[in-house]
Formats: C-alpha cells, structure tokens, sequence
C-alpha cells in the first residue's frame, strides 16, 4: 500500500524528501524518474533529445501504473507525469502530497544551468511558466499541500507524517 505520492515542480524536493520520508516511516522509497531510466537505459535528459517527450511520457506513465501496482511505501512522481488525465486518475483518492515551491527557491534548488530537459532555453523563464501550468493540478489531486521555501527538510518531514495521520 502506498503510503505517500509525491509530487510538484522540479526544485520542490520530491526525491530529497521523499528518501527521508520513507525512512522515517520504516517503508521503501521510489522515485518514477529512475524507474523510466532503469527501463530506457538511458538518463531521463538523453530520452528527452533522442526519444522526444512524448515517448518520455509513455514511459512516465507506465512506470507510475507499475510503482501504484507494485510498491508498498513513499512515491516519488516526476513533475509532469500528473499532466496526463490517465494519471491524474491513477492518483486520485491516493494520500498525495503537494510539495509547493516558489520560483526563486526552485531556480536555487534546481540550478540554472541542469541537464533538466524541458528547461534547456530560458531556463528561469521556463520553470515559472511549467510550475504556473501545473499548479491547479497539483492542487486539485493533493491530500496534503506543504510549502517547502526557505525550511529545513526535517520540519517539512515532520509536517508531512503530521498529515498522513501517522
């Protein structure tokens, strides 16, 4: 049974949270990013130049159906694998936690100069323009949203088991 789903931007801290959420639960941590490398055999940047986006989301997609089948413990989600509708349905009425991060914080956390494949031009620009689109998505599937600016990961682990209820 899967204990939390994360998701949000990139620069929100799925991965980094999501590790020490699943340690501090006692449960597996699993991230779909790596789930679609082990599976393309290839980094997630090199898919996106040489398979295009849209063969990333096919796999993105069937990583997220395998890891809700298959895993028993913290998830994390990659930031737009929630755009497919096959996704959002997959999600819902799962314990999701939104883990929302403004621009300047993402920008900091992510880097401005990252093998991220959807912020290679403009990079800044990009990020605001990918968290403003997905935004109301995010919000409309989360159980659970935390605001991670400018606090330190064990209050916003804290947090996050506080509103699983465990």
């Amino acid at each position: 049974m899967i204990k939390a789903v994360l998701i949000g931007p990139p620069g929100s801290g799925k991965s980094t949270l999501g590790r020490l959420l699943a340690e501090r639960l006692g449960v597996p941590f699993r991230d779909t990013d790596t789930d679609v490398e082990v599976v393309a055999g290839k980094p997630v940047s090199d898919i996106f130049v040489e398979d295009g986006e849209a063969h990333f989301r096919e796999l993105e997609l069937g990583a997220l159906r395998r890891a809700l089948a298959e895993h028993d413990g913290v998830l994390s989600v990659g930031g737009g694998a929630v755009l497919r509708e096959e996704a959002q349905e997959l999600l819902t009425g799962r314990p999701v936690v939104y883990l929302q991060v403004g621009l300047s914080d993402a920008v900091q956390r992510v880097g401005l100069a990252s093998a991220r494949p959807l912020l290679v031009l403009n990079p800044r620009s990009r990020l605001k323009k990918l968290m403003e689109e997905r935004r109301p998505i995010y919000e409309r599937l989360a159980t659970i949203t935390v605001v991670t600016d400018k606090r330190e990961v064990e209050e916003l682990v804290e947090e996050i088991v506080e509103g699983l209820g465990r």
